[in-house]
């Protein structure tokens, strides 16, 4: 990974390419996320999900799309979620 984290999720893609969301970092809780290519071996970083969340909930859909879910944002536990 290009950033270090932990609590984060990570999701297989219908690609087959691993998204990597949120978690937290010596900062605190990110919303910073990753992409993992298998066939390369390589990490991007692309674009963060909207709330910065660890200890969440990620589900592949049958769109593709990814619903990031419910977590804790440093103060409290969150009920918000997010499509990806």
């Amino acid at each position: 990974m290009n950033n270090a984290r932990a609590s984060h999720t990570a999701s297989v893609l219908t690609n087959g390419k691993v998204l990597v969301t949120g978690g937290y970092d010596n900062a605190g809780n990110t919303n910073s996320s990753e992409l993992y290519d298998p066939s390369t071996e390589t990490w991007t970083n692309t674009g963060s999900i909207n709330d910065a969340r660890a200890y969440h909930t990620a589900s592949v859909l049958t769109n593709g799309k990814v619903l990031v879910t419910g977590g804790y944002d440093n103060v409290i536990y969150t009920a918000s979620a997010e499509l990806y």
